[in-house]
């Protein structure tokens, strides 16, 4: 069988669990990136099987529960989320993370750059926006196969980046850290300073997972502890791909409108 650039694929070693979109063919290597989970791939085409899908991982149910947001503007008192500074190593995610902040209403700033470069610059980021909310994201990958320095693709360049985050703020509660992609190192994330991180249970997580932990935060109320197992449980998949800290909100409520 024939693939082509565009095509939607799962890969039969995987129990075709993940839809894919091949990005390119090079020496009969085809590369892959999830449809909806922070993941990239490679693989042969003996691997490969088409998918025709239009219900790409029955995605409906999922979206529809976290647009769910409460309306603000039906009560007499007046409300400031907190800023979100998205950082993120996949252009694509990211804009479909920023209809998500507008779609909510939030104030955010997207920046698309490579992993490798986060911890350069991200304090020069965080100094210009100063957000309330940072997220640190892209793609990762954990190798079983492989020495336990060298064992994810891009979990280093995010603790690193949040070690820098955590220099300029060291305030959990002033400045919010969520950090990882799939697979990625939770443990060593929580260590270096994140609020919240990817992933516990090494599992992938989706494109959204991020900014929808963002957005309960920067919706809740400054002077409140936010419901932990609540958020997290508004991810796709729960606490095995995201866990965190018991954090306050970040969003103003004042009187009168």
């Amino acid at each position: 069988m024939r693939f082509d650039i565009g095509d939607l694929v799962t890969r039969k070693s995987h129990n075709n669990d993940t839809v894919f979109i091949i990005t390119d063919i090079i020496n009969d290597i085809y590369y892959l990136k999830g449809m909806n989970v922070r993941l990239i791939a490679d693989s042969f085409i003996d691997d490969l099987i088409k998918y025709d899908d239009k219900d790409i991982e029955n995605e409906k149910p999922f979206l529809e529960r976290i647009k769910e947001h409460e309306d603000l503007d039906r009560t007499d008192y007046f409300y400031l989320p907190g800023k979100i500074l998205h950082i993120d190593g996949d252009n694509e995610y990211l804009e479909r993370c920023l209809k998500y902040y507008e779609e909510t209403n939030i104030w955010a700033m997207g920046i698309n750059e490579k992993e490798e470069n986060f911890p350069l610059k991200i304090k020069s980021w965080l100094e210009e926006y100063k957000p309330n909310i940072v997220i640190i994201t892209g793609h990762d990958a954990y190798y079983k196969q492989k020495e336990k320095n060298d064992a994810y693709k891009n979990s280093n360049n995010f603790i690193q980046a949040v070690k820098e985050a955590r220099q300029f703020e060291r305030d959990h509660d002033k400045l919010i850290i969520i950090a990882g992609a799939c697979q990625s190192n939770y443990e060593e994330l929580i260590k270096a300073g994140a609020n919240f991180a990817s992933s516990p249970k090494r599992i992938n997580i989706h494109a959204l997972d991020p900014a929808i932990i963002a957005t309960k935060i920067s919706l809740s109320p400054r002077n409140q502890d936010i419901d932990l197992k609540a958020i997290l449980e508004k991810t796709k998949y729960g606490p095995a791909g995201m866990g965190g800290i018991i954090t306050k909100g970040t969003m103003y409520v004042g009187y009168p409108r």
